[in-house]
């Protein structure tokens, strides 16, 4: 990229930081993607790699508009929450997938309990691949960057709705249109973030419900797994925010840690946080 270019890019991202993100999260990402899905050649590996885009993208924005790269991915450190958080990202996606399996049996689709032997493990060997390199470091990109960003103009739940778009329509590329999934994922997201402030665990949820998703449904697929599916995480989505209010969680002190350091962040800390509305 070229000094004036580059220049201009930011120039942008000052005016327009939001926007920036997401036409470089899916440049990088569709770029990266593009010679495994046209042509085969270097397959998972670009797949994986590409799925980097949205950091990426927040980086090169953050730095752009004279933010904090060290403040923006202190959240990955965060471990230290209260246990039921922890509870949350590990176990909500399994429960939900639990769900669907007895609605299908309910249904009278052929679930095979027998399946279990293989899938539990097939889950955890799943669980560790995305929450490392499959899919949940675009966490520092959608929740790290994009969603208070979003909260701050929007309320919490059509703020939630844009992100689900954005990051539903971004994966259309390799999910073609199962990019569905990721806009009804997302509100579990927005919750996990707003009470924890903790990219770590949006990581481990990340990797939960990628790997509930592959291997949790035991029978195979079909036309009404694929119906159960969505409309359980829409019903699960819609529980979410009439027990919130529309919150999500979200506490308006909170500002985005990656801000411009002129304006240094004001963070509540999580005993404040708990006092907050669910």
């Amino acid at each position: 990229m070229t000094g004036t270019k580059l220049t201009r890019m930011r120039d942008l991202a000052r005016r327009r930081p939001l926007g920036t993100y997401v036409a470089l999260a899916y440049a990088i990402s569709w770029i990266v993607w593009a010679p495994a899905l046209l042509t085969g050649a270097g397959g998972m590996g670009l797949i994986a790699l590409g799925a980097f885009g949205p950091a990426v993208a927040a980086g090169l924005v953050i730095r752009w508009t004279g933010g904090s790269i060290r403040e923006w991915l202190r959240p990955l450190l965060r471990w230290r929450v209260p246990a039921r958080y922890w509870l949350y990202a590990l176990g909500i996606p399994a429960l939900l997938f639990a769900v669907m399996n007895v609605e299908l049996a309910l249904l009278g689709k052929d679930v095979d309990l027998g399946r279990l032997a293989s899938a539990v493990p097939a889950y955890l060997a799943s669980f560790l691949v995305i929450s490392l390199v499959g899919g949940g470091q675009e966490e520092p990109g959608w929740r790290g960057f994009a969603l208070d960003r979003l909260q701050a103009r929007f309320s919490p739940t059509v703020a939630t709705l844009l992100l689900g778009v954005i990051w539903g329509l971004w994966h259309l590329p390799i999910f073609g249109l199962a990019f569905v999934g990721p806009m009804m994922f997302v509100f579990y997201y927005t919750w996990l973030w707003n009470r924890t402030r903790s990219l770590l665990l949006c990581v481990v949820l990340h990797g939960s419900f990628t790997a509930a998703l592959d291997n949790l449904i035991l029978m195979r697929d079909s036309a009404a797994v694929d119906v159960v599916i969505l409309g359980t995480l829409v019903v699960g989505a819609l529980v979410l925010v009439v027990l919130t209010r529309g919150r999500l969680g979200f506490d308006p002190r909170v500002e985005p840690a990656s801000q411009p350091a002129s304006q240094p962040a004001q963070e509540p800390t999580l005993a404040a946080l708990d006092r907050v509305p669910i």
